[in-house]
């Protein structure tokens, strides 16, 4: 997805009136664990929340299942201090008002008696209001409460970047997951609402509301979402190579049958490349799902939000659910341990679009939309920040948030030269599941950092790859190839912000022969045969190296 500015300084209510910025606490995902927030376990949850159209606020309360990882006489969660907290309870007790405070979207609540490590404690809190408007959604998130082309409601929530707390206490960090959630989600009759996990049952209420159950297993946190509207089905069975039958599920708007179709087909070719490539679908127990959305997209956990409005394209797939559905391994159930490393998500299920285009289309498409994304990579800060910052993803300037996606994935692209085919996917069907033989209904979702994927691509090629994981992932520029000749001397070398020497080897074509030749200590020199003429470097262009003639053409507009 490419970035794009906001164009409102403020979100706006129903009323018409500016509604309050985000606190800064609120506004930043995966803000450091510590005090209670480190020693909760959430084992289950159920948010059960009505949905108001006209107001656009919320009622909503969660019921929490906490075990103590460490003895704390508070408990803390992460939540929106626009709300107000109507009650809170601890194991059925209601607390005073004088117990909690929330006044800069830290909900601290003073519990009746300190707790030790392995209790269980049951937190019960009622909270309404009006949640934050989006920005401009995927990219700066909240609730999306739009209009369908039939002027019925459309709503939707986008709070990646912002995290979970901008409409449910919660613990917002990626390496917090929960065991099990149960979402009952009211809406006014003839509206839908289409959730994570699978649906459990329906309830026609007795004041003109309706109210769907949803129940998901081991979701993320900015993987629960909100997706309304006047919603029509469309489905179909995928048959696993794994022996399991999943289903695909459209949420559309009405009209939009046909392509709803097209697109459950598409899906089911995107699931038969992944199965292939990485492994089983993990959440083939609950389904593959996709929902209509008044925003672009985004990677809610078996319900990805879809609103690229079904635009054909020559390439012969749809980018944006090829893109959102690689998250359902790339973000879903491999999560990063941290927002630094964020690439994990991004690039990977970049790399996996021109991936899946060769392996549909051929290696001219995979070819082409690398080329595409090469021209994208600024490389102005480092892919992984320093552990404790927190990168901006809508910083134009600095551009990490592009870079995860191209640059992210062209190191995939180099990587996939280096250690070769019977390395890469292997590494990542053990970095994604961690094991080499995953199996449905054994899959539990893993958290992961960059060095995790180092050690293992360490362990599967036999060699040492801190030079190349240094070089790409913690300095900022791109290592150099500098070139001479003289005569039938040809001399090349590698230059680095790294401290250590960037021995990427390099393939020389000529004479109609290809030679890879090794760069032991960042440099080699090699006599060529009396009379060669023109010599291609990297002739397949699958290193990731600075490119002269890209940064020529960005700089003159």
């Amino acid at each position: 997805m490419s970035l794009c500015a906001a164009t409102l300084a403020f979100p706006v209510t129903a009323f018409g009136q500016a509604a309050p910025p985000l606190s800064e606490r609120t506004a930043q995902s995966d803000l450091p664990l510590d005090g209670p927030r480190a020693d909760m376990l959430l084992e289950h949850v159920t948010l059960s929340i009505a949905v108001d159209p006209a107001s656009q606020s919320i009622s909503a309360e969660g019921v929490y299942a906490v075990i103590m990882r460490g003895g704390q006489s508070s408990l803390a969660f992460d939540l929106d201090p626009r709300f107000d907290i109507a009650s809170i309870q601890v194991d059925g007790a209601a607390l005073p008002e004088i117990a909690w405070s929330n006044p800069d979207g830290l909900l601290s609540i003073d519990l009746p008696a300190p707790l030790s490590a392995g209790d269980n404690v049951t937190v019960q809190i009622a909270y309404s209001g009006s949640p934050h408007v989006a920005l401009n959604a995927p990219w700066e998130g909240g609730f999306v409460w739009d209009r369908t082309p039939a002027d019925e409601p459309w709503i939707a929530t986008a709070v990646q970047g912002e995290g979970c707390d901008m409409f449910w206490p919660c613990i917002d960090h990626s390496s917090s997951r929960i065991g099990t959630m149960d979402t009952l989600v009211t809406v006014p009759d003839g509206l839908i609402a289409a959730g994570n996990g699978r649906l459990v049952e329906t309830v026609e209420n007795d004041d003109d509301t309706t109210t769907f159950h949803w129940s998901a297993r081991d979701p993320s946190n900015y993987g629960i979402s909100l997706q309304i509207g006047p919603y029509e089905l469309t489905e179909r069975l995928y048959e696993s190579r794994f022996g399991n039958t999943i289903p695909i599920q459209f949420w559309h708007l009405p009209g939009n049958n046909k392509d709803a179709r097209r697109l459950n087909a598409e899906m089911a070719s995107y699931l038969d490349f992944f199965e292939t490539t990485i492994g089983p679908y993990p959440f083939g127990d609950e389904k593959a799902g996709i929902v209509e959305t008044p925003h672009l997209g985004m990677e809610h956990q078996t319900i990805n939000a879809y609103g690229n409005r079904f635009r054909p394209s020559a390439l012969g797939y749809d980018w944006l659910l090829a893109h959102e559905f690689a998250h359902e391994w790339f973000a879903n159930q491999l999560t990063h341990a941290s927002i630094n490393h964020m690439w994990l998500h991004e690039g990977i299920g970049t790399w996996m679009q021109p991936l899946y285009l060769g392996w549909a289309r051929g290696e001219m498409f995979y070819a082409s939309e690398m080329w595409r994304q090469r021209q994208m990579i600024g490389s102005r800060v480092p892919l992984v920040p320093s552990e404790g910052t927190l990168p901006d993803y809508n910083d134009r300037e600095a551009g990490w948030g592009i870079d995860i996606y191209a640059k992210g994935a062209w190191i995939m692209h180099s990587l996939r030269y280096l250690v070769g085919e019977d390395v890469i996917f292997p590494a990542l069907t053990r970095l994604t599941y961690g094991t080499d033989n995953p199996v449905p209904g054994e899959i539990a979702p893993i958290n992961r950092t960059t060095d995790d994927f180092r050690v293992i691509l360490e362990e599967m090629s036999g060699h040492d790859l801190d030079w190349f994981f240094d070089a790409y992932f913690y300095q900022a520029e791109l290592p150099r190839l500098v070139i001479s000749r003289g005569g039938d001397q040809l001399t090349m070398e590698w230059q680095s912000r790294s401290e250590l020497a960037f021995e990427m080897p390099v393939e020389l074509r000529y004479g109609g022969s290809t030679m890879r030749i090794p760069m032991p200590g960042g440099a080699a020199t090699i006599t060529l045969p009396e009379g060669t003429g023109h010599v291609q470097i990297d002739p397949r262009n699958q290193i990731l190296r600075h490119d002269e003639e890209i940064v020529r053409a960005r700089e003159s507009g």
